[in-house]
């Protein structure tokens, strides 16, 4: 991921969407992903840029591609 201010903030509103859509809650996904509650919140806000594993653990979490999460 980039560290552009706007594509971290698309990224972010792409997760938040995409955990919204299957009714999970920050505390589901993070727990799911193996990190915290606030890290979670924190990258979905964003207000943190994720690793790439954890990028991959997320959208894992999520039930999702990373194609439908990054830019394309």
């Amino acid at each position: 991921m980039t560290d552009d201010k706007a594509s971290i903030e698309r990224t972010a509103a792409r997760l938040r969407k995409a955990r919204q859509t299957k009714s999970m809650t920050q505390a589901e996904v993070a727990k799911k992903a193996g990190i915290s509650e606030n890290h979670y919140a924190q990258i979905e806000r964003a207000e943190k840029n994720p690793t790439v594993s954890t990028f991959k653990n997320i959208v894992k979490a999520l039930g999702v591609s990373s194609a439908e999460i990054l830019d394309k």
